[in-house]
């Protein structure tokens, strides 16, 4: 017997258009300005702390916390909106994404009081970086066959492990940890729990790790025999499974995992507008266009289950596994029919081009592998 995934059409408020409006007023002001460059994939690679602070300012993020934690009381489609619009304008968001995007839902759902006083107001203030410890070497997207071990001592956990692939953790204040406090490899979901660990801290080692374009985006972190407090655990001893599931729901389904090549097919767009760029051009541009509006259906249909407390994790998965998939193809279908030279720091089309090129071979690794998502997919629609 089979299931099905229901994703029902969404549409937004006036309200939210007038959300819309005032967002793009903001980021062409921005633009006009100078602060920032359109970039691709500039969720997680652009981080600018005053551009994420100016946010703050103006309450786009943390949107959907309550505000007696500093958010602003809006729905998870409001929020919808904001990221939308900042992916779409290739705008500096890295510094604040994570934080915004999984670990404030968490912290509010599973921390203590005084975890949620310490680091939600911070968080929507644009002033607080959060980095993921999931992925550990040699466990590829297997992410049950966590090593990383957190043993009690007196006054706290002693945590002993590396991660790697952290985003951010070279300028983050905090990074959430997965690590094994009961049990061995061999329980796979049981035994597992999260840490808050505030950066820096004695016995962590974060050690850059260098991408094809020679930037510095992920890390290797390590964690020797590192003390933290014992109120430093995120929600439930041994419940840390179930927590990272949740949480992969926010950090699979968002817009980002479709629109981190957007600002590319913006600006090839613009290109064919000013010239004749041929009947192919025009048709794949158009067969594009159909998919990313389809996906962004479907990441919309996603954000309302969020809204409503349903859970989405079968459907992010699937939204993840489609939108990556169509980044890469932005990028190939740009580079075969737009008539340019790919050039690094080149200035429109040439660099967004090229730094897309250099940052595709990740995006279908992220967030967890096509291969693993498509085996969720397949488990959640009953299918053997």
């Amino acid at each position: 017997m089979t299931t099905t995934i229901h994703l029902p059409p969404h549409r937004l408020s006036a309200a939210s258009q007038r959300l819309r409006d005032d967002v793009r007023s903001f980021l062409d002001g921005e633009l006009e300005a100078g602060t920032f460059v359109p970039r691709c994939d500039a969720w997680m690679s652009v981080a600018d702390p005053a551009f994420s602070r100016r946010l703050g300012a103006r309450g786009w993020i943390g949107m959907t916390l309550p505000s007696a934690y500093g958010g602003h009381d809006r729905s998870a489609l409001e929020r919808f909106v904001v990221t939308e619009e900042l992916l779409a304008a290739g705008a500096p968001v890295a510094a604040h994404w994570i934080a915004d995007r999984q670990m404030a839902p968490s912290i509010l759902r599973h921390g203590s009081q005084a975890q949620r006083e310490r680091y939600l107001p911070a968080i929507a203030r644009g002033e607080c970086s959060f980095a993921i410890g999931m992925s550990e070497p040699d466990a590829g997207s297997d992410l049950a066959s966590v090593r990383t071990r957190a043993r009690q001592v007196e006054g706290g956990w002693e945590i002993t492990g590396t991660k790697v692939w952290t985003t951010g953790a070279h300028f983050a204040h905090a990074i959430v940890v997965l690590a094994r406090t009961d049990g061995s490899p061999a329980d796979r979901h049981s035994g597992l729990s999260q840490f808050i660990v505030d950066l820096p801290a004695p016995g962590v080692e974060i050690r850059p790790i260098r991408t094809i374009d020679g930037e510095h985006h992920f890390n290797e972190v390590i964690f020797d025999a590192a003390v933290v407090a014992e109120d430093s655990l995120l929600g439930e001893r041994g419940a840390g499974w179930r927590q990272v599931t949740a949480e992969l729901a926010h950090e699979r389904s968002g817009p980002e995992r479709y629109m981190s090549t957007v600002p590319l097919l913006r600006a090839w767009a613009e290109q064919l507008r000013g010239q004749d760029g041929g009947a192919a051009a025009e048709r794949e541009l158009g067969r594009l266009t159909a998919r990313a509006w389809t996906l962004r259906q479907m990441s919309l249909s996603v954000a309302a289950a969020l809204a409503e407390g349903r859970p989405p994790e079968i459907a992010a998965a699937l939204v993840k596994d489609l939108g990556s998939r169509f980044e890469g193809d932005v990028v190939e279908t740009v580079r075969r029919l737009a008539g340019i030279e790919p050039r690094k720091n080149g200035p429109g089309l040439e660099g967004l081009l090229a730094e897309a090129i250099l940052h595709s071979p990740a995006f279908t690794l992220r967030g967890g592998s096509n291969e693993i998502l498509r085996s969720v997919v397949a488990r959640g629609l009953g299918v053997r």
